[in-house]
C-alpha cells in the first residue's frame, strides 16, 4: 500500500513537471500575440504606447489621435481580399478612451487612416483593427484620396519590391492646430511617412502638407532628421548611432527607384 502511494506521488510530480513547459509556452504565445512584429519602435512624447496584433501606436490624448503608428509591411499583408468594411469604433485598449467617431461628423474632414486598411489584408481581424479611432486623423477628402493615397500605394509597391519594409506614419502635432468635434480632435497641417528596409540598408522620409497637390512624390522627400525636429520624436532609438546618423540624414529618392 505504501509503495502504491509513493508511486502515485511520483506520477503526480512528473505530470506537473511535464505540463509546466506547455503552460509557459502558452503564456509566451499569448503574450507575443499582443505585440507587433515591428522592430524599430520610436520614442513616445506622451509615454503611452499600445500594441495591437497588426501595429503599434503612441496615443496623444491632448490631440485625440496617435502621434505615430508603426508596423511591418510585406507581400502577405497586401492581398486582393475583399473584406466587408467595418464601422469605425473607439479603441478598447486606449485607457483614456480614443476619440469618438462622431467628432468627424459634418466637420468637413474624412476619417483618414494612419495605418491603411489596404496594408492589413492578411486577415479580417488585422483589417478590422485599422478602423479603431486611435488609427485615424482628420484629413481633407481631396488630400486623402489624392497625394496621400498615392504615397500609400507607392509604399505597398516598395514593400513588395524590397521583400518587406517597416513603416512609421502620423500627423505632425502641435499646439496651434485647428480642432474638430466636442473632443477637439486636432487637424494636422502636415503628415509624414517614414520607410526603412528590413535589412536596414536604406531609409526614406516624406513630409506632406495637408492640402491638395498634384506634385510628384519625390518633391516631398525630406530627411528623417527633419521630421524628428518637427515632431520631437526619436524614430529609431535602437539603431546603431553611426547607422542612424547615416540613414536619417539621407533624402535620396533614387535609391528607392525600380
Amino acid at each position: 500500500m505504501r509503495k502504491l502511494v509513493i508511486i502515485n506521488i511520483v506520477l503526480m510530480l512528473f505530470s506537473c513537471i511535464e505540463n509546466k513547459p506547455e503552460k509557459n509556452y502558452q503564456e509566451k504565445k499569448d503574450k507575443n500575440a499582443l505585440t507587433s512584429n515591428f522592430d524599430y519602435l520610436p520614442t513616445s512624447t506622451t509615454n503611452t504606447i499600445y500594441k495591437h496584433n497588426g501595429y503599434t501606436f503612441s496615443y496623444s490624448e491632448e490631440h485625440e489621435q496617435s502621434e505615430w503608428v508603426a508596423y511591418s509591411l510585406n507581400k502577405d499583408d497586401i492581398t486582393n481580399s475583399k473584406f466587408e468594411r467595418p464601422f469605425f469604433e473607439q479603441d478598447p485598449i486606449v485607457e483614456t478612451a480614443s476619440a469618438d467617431w462622431r467628432n468627424y461628423k459634418k466637420s468637413g474632414y474624412n476619417k483618414g487612416h494612419l495605418c491603411p486598411a489596404g496594408d492589413r489584408k492578411s486577415s479580417y481581424s488585422a483589417y478590422k483593427e485599422t478602423f479603431y479611432t486611435s488609427n485615424i486623423s482628420p484629413q481633407l477628402f481631396e488630400f486623402n484620396a489624392g497625394i496621400w493615397n498615392r504615397l500609400e500605394e507607392k509604399t505597398r509597391y516598395w514593400a513588395e519590391k524590397n521583400d518587406g519594409i517597416y513603416v512609421i506614419t502620423g500627423g505632425v502635432l502641435s499646439n496651434d492646430l485647428e480642432t474638430i468635434g466636442k473632443e477637439e480632435v486636432s487637424v494636422p497641417k502636415y503628415f509624414y511617412k517614414i520607410l526603412i528596409t528590413q535589412d536596414g540598408s536604406k531609409m526614406i522620409g516624406f513630409l506632406v502638407p495637408h492640402e491638395v497637390s498634384e506634385k510628384p512624390l519625390y518633391e516631398f522627400v525630406v530627411s528623417v532628421d527633419e521630421i524628428e525636429k518637427r515632431t520631437g520624436i526619436d524614430f529609431f532609438p535602437k539603431l546603431n548611432d553611426d547607422l542612424e546618423t547615416k540613414l536619417e540624414s539621407s533624402s535620396e529618392y533614387k535609391k528607392w527607384s525600380f
